[in-house]
């Protein structure tokens, strides 16, 4: 075996695995970890007055990789920088380059849409350089979202509440909220009524129902009155068939996923939140042990807002669907989708890299999640060059003393596209109808029964997290990269919750909206923010420069931010206290949240007359194995969540594990499961039972298992006492954090 001569660098481990393979031994592949330098955490980190320069500084926590890359590049004669093909991975490339010190002969950059060996060897053999205005761009939304954290929440600090941050994008993203929220406060339901009819034909069998529609146009009944008056006019009089409406209706299958719309489907139909969603399309993207192949990157690169792809993938789809569904289930040609006129179009739509390989056939070779979402990809894209559904449709509209009733229904003629995938909607589904006989024109029937009821119009939904992105991206608010990071920070820092699946926005968050409105127009203005991405992209065509860009911005927000300083002075903003449903046993009074050095606790309100506070603690179902006490869902140091005794010390009993609301129906002690998403078979922990599952037959992660002896830092103590008694459910911090990324 030929010794390797030449150094790939990518961001992480599993791409490095599969792009090893497809290269051979000519070729060291090593993995980055992301970035490894960064504007300091200390200080603001730019000179701002000497041209908006920015300090980088090497990561610590990366000290030992950049000294492994630096001996390896040193080895190499050509040094690939293989990171993601976007602004974010040309950054990196490029501080790797500064970094390394690597000299420009021996760099090259390269790229790959999708990691497959072909695209792969091809992107080696054609290397190109780093793309400076990719950088740049890149570097100008860094420096923004710096200058705009650091001086704008150090403000905060001083006026709302120690501890706040503000960022450019997230802030608007809070607003947009907020501002549904205030218009859900605002609105005023109006009433309407509907009328549905029961009709008989005459003479023969079959009965239908019919929607009260108007008289020569459509009119809404506004109250009970005008539904009343329609009753008594037609109450015991024939109704006449007037017109019977046949027609095939076309469906046509929806494009194949960008970035947005596959976070939105992933959280209508998976529940995933767009964090998650993309981080399992990461991994997917990367490289899946498939049995039998070997390590393969299943979908093309997930980050895009084209929806293009490449003749090559639309064939082989064509044959695909031929081979297993029939040539009628094939569009008949080429299906292509025209990409808005506002996206960069750098990438291919997000499809399956090799579409012969069904989720089916892989699936074992999949985790849950990874099997889910791959599924996902692969049939709204073998969808998109499928043929039309085909539908049979009837409207028939009934007469009745000059008022028209209308019934309707379709049914499915023809599956199309229909049989392999179906989108989703955040609204309700308009209904089909119930099937109707075979009415002809002039035909009589009669009224057998009506049905009145009274409606409300409804206020504007709150935004789910799908449909907060959808909003962001038709308002031009973020870019594909940045949507599920946006979503994720604007819960992180409280300004939004997220409650039955609704985002609703915090006191906390309407407080600094309002502020940031009073103060900071630009930066909370949903237009401003979208021309600022706009400008943005210029800079990534080399259209503008990126630091006329800073200087632009720069200018207008210091004079706000000077403007704030003043007219706040003195002036410190209350953010009203949540109301809790704990009642203070001294005073009776229902108890507030608040927040301290150490988190959130409730407190009653009627200080400093009523000075109890008590921590805020959420009981789980179940008994403690150790002493029966109640169990207390608890967070570490590191925000994981862990159980443990309501005893604390003097029990001693913690673990990783949920406990259930189960018992064992052999000792009759608490059943726990694995924590993570999905259903998860509870499990007995008590070592004298015979029931009781072994630790290492749990399913936990088999690395987490590896680093069993390894120092737990993240844990809450134990003490030895009870060490024995639950040892059967502690798990290391390791194994939480790997099963935290799933949740």
């Amino acid at each position: 075996m030929s010794k390797a001569s030449n150094l790939v660098i990518v961001e992480s481990p599993s791409k490095a695995k599969t792009i090893g393979k497809y290269l051979g031994a000519e070729y060291t592949v090593k993995a980055s970890m992301g970035h490894l330098r960064d504007l300091p955490k200390s200080t603001i980190g730019v000179d701002i007055e000497g041209g908006f320069v920015p300090e980088y500084v090497p990561l610590e926590n990366k000290s030992e990789i950049i000294e492994d890359l630096r001996k390896a590049a040193k080895k190499a004669d050509m040094v690939y920088l293989a990171t993601d093909p976007d602004r974010e991975g040309e950054a990196i490339s490029w501080h790797l380059k500064e970094l390394l010190e690597l000299p420009e002969d021996k760099t090259r950059r390269v790229t790959f849409n999708e990691i497959t060996q072909k695209v792969v060897t091809e992107a080696i053999e054609n290397p190109r350089a780093i793309d400076d205005s990719l950088v740049d761009a890149q570097q100008a939304r860094r420096i923004l979202d710096r200058i705009v954290g650091y001086q704008l929440s150090p403000l905060l600090w001083k006026k709302v509440r120690r501890g706040l941050s503000a960022g450019r994008v997230q802030s608007v993203a809070t607003r947009l909220v907020v501002d549904r929220e205030n218009e859900i406060r605002a609105f005023q339901p109006r009433e309407y009524w509907s009328l549905e009819v029961t009709l008989n034909r005459t003479g023969k069998p079959g009965s239908f129902t019919a929607h009260y529609h108007g008289k020569d146009k459509k009119v809404e009944l506004e109250n009970e009155q005008q539904v009343q008056r329609v009753i008594e006019e037609i109450d015991g009089r024939a109704f006449t068939v007037l017109t019977v409406k046949r027609a095939e209706k076309k469906r046509s299958a929806a494009p194949p996923f960008t970035t947005s719309t596959l976070q939105q489907e992933a959280s209508r139909k998976l529940n995933m939140t767009p964090k998650r969603t993309m981080s399992i399309a990461q991994q997917l993207y990367e490289g899946v042990d498939v049995e039998g192949m070997g390590t393969l990157g299943l979908i093309t690169y997930m980050r895009t807002d084209s929806l293009r792809l490449s003749n090559e993938a639309m064939s082989a789809a064509a044959d695909f669907i031929r081979s297993r569904y029939g040539a009628d289930y094939y569009y008949g040609k080429f299906h292509t989708f025209k990409t808005k006129s506002s996206a960069q179009d750098a990438h291919e739509a997000i499809r399956p890299t090799h579409v012969e390989l069904d989720p089916e056939k892989i699936r074992t070779s999949l985790t849950r999640e990874q099997y889910r979402l791959y599924k996902l990809i692969w049939s709204r894209f073998l969808a998109s060059q499928m043929a039309n559904a085909v539908y049979d449709t009837v409207s028939i509209d009934s007469e009745c003393n000059g008022h028209i009733f209308r019934s309707a229904h379709q049914s499915v003629k023809f599956s199309g596209f229909l049989a392999v995938y179906e989108e989703g909607r955040d609204e309700e589904a308009e209904t089909t109808g119930s099937p109707l006989p075979d009415l002809q024109e002039g035909e009589q029937a009669c009224c057998t029964d009506m049905k009145k009821e009274q409606h409300f119009t409804q206020p504007p939904a709150r935004y789910t997290e799908a449909s907060l992105v959808k909003a962001m991206e038709e308002k031009g608010v973020g870019r594909p990269s940045t949507y599920a990071a946006i979503v994720s920070t604007i819960q992180e820092r409280e300004y939004v919750n997220k409650t039955d699946k609704r985002l609703i926005p915090t006191a906390l968050g309407e407080v600094v909206t309002g502020m940031m409105l009073e103060r900071f127009q630009d930066i909370i203005d949903v237009e401003f923010t979208a021309n600022m991405e706009n400008k943005l992209d210029e800079v990534e065509a080399g259209k503008q420069n990126w630091k006329t860009v800073l200087k632009d911005f720069y200018k207008q927000f210091h004079q706000e931010m000077l403007d704030a300083e003043q007219a706040l002075e003195g002036v410190r903003l209350k953010v009203p206290d949540e109301v809790s449903d704990e009642i203070c046993e001294v005073c009776g009074r229902n108890m507030v949240i608040k927040i301290g050095r150490f988190g959130k606790f409730l407190a009653c309100p009627g200080f400093p007359e009523c000075k109890n506070t008590k921590p805020i603690v959420e009981k789980m179902p179940g008994r403690c194995p150790s002493c029966g006490s109640t169990i207390l869902k608890r967070k570490s140091k590191r925000g994981y969540a862990y159980y443990a005794c309501e005893r604390g010390a003097d029990c001693g009993f913690m673990t990783w594990d949920v406990p259930t609301a189960e018992d064992c129906p052999k000792c009759g002690q608490t059943l726990f499961k694995k924590s993570g998403r999905g259903r998860m078979k509870p499990f007995c922990v008590n070592p004298e039972c015979e029931n009781f599952l072994p630790e290492d037959k749990r399913g936990y992660y088999k690395k987490a298992e590896q680093t069993q002896e390894s120092s737990n830092t993240d844990a809450p103590k134990k003490n030895k006492k009870s060490a024995a008694k639950s040892s059967g459910t502690k798990k290391t911090a390791a194994a939480k954090k790997t099963k935290s990324k799933e949740a």
